[in-house]
């Protein structure tokens, strides 16, 4: 056998020797060693806490994008011509299902344009159930907090007040 064999041969078995035996420690600390579990569950505690701060600041950022979206819609306004409106709401489910194609990072936008066709369409709750069975979830999930946000939607026929949430 080469001499370059048999060191990685060596090198090999001892990596393999020194792992197995940091497990076999590490198994006994967390069996024997109470102080060693505390910490453990202590670290567990501490990074599901940093994961649900984390989780509730990017839930708050996208609300605020969403209200921010909400108020930039709310400026451009939407027309008042019945025919003016189908053209619209057309436009924008189109534009909508385009965006959908072009993967998640564009639910933000599809959402805004499906939000529009809704602002349009003449029985919204129609319109909430049909895209509740087509569009993808995290773009449902953004037009569902829009809507919520906008309040102004009537659902079922019967119209919200202004800032009333979904419950």
């Amino acid at each position: 056998m080469q001499t370059s064999t048999i060191i990685m041969t060596t090198a090999a078995t001892v990596v393999g020797i020194g792992c197995g035996t940091y497990a076999l420690y590490f198994d006994y600390k967390r069996r024997h060693d109470p102080e060693f579990r505390k910490a453990l569950r202590r670290d567990k505690r501490r990074h599901a806490r940093a994961q649900k701060q984390k989780e509730a600041a990017a839930s708050a950022h996208q609300r605020e994008i969403i209200a921010k979206a909400l108020q930039q819609v709310q400026k451009e306004g939407f027309p008042a011509d019945p025919e003016e409106k189908e053209v619209f709401f057309m436009q924008e489910v189109a534009e909508g299902e385009m965006l959908c194609q072009q993967g998640s990072d564009r639910a933000l936008d599809a959402a805004i344009a499906f939000y529009r066709a809704l602002k349009v369409y003449p029985q919204p709750g129609e319109l909430i159930s049909i895209y509740d069975k087509t569009v993808p979830k995290p773009v449902l999930d953004i037009l569902a907090e829009m809507i919520a946000a906008d309040g102004s939607i009537p659902i079922g026929g019967i119209p919200r007040e202004s800032g009333a949430g979904i419950e």
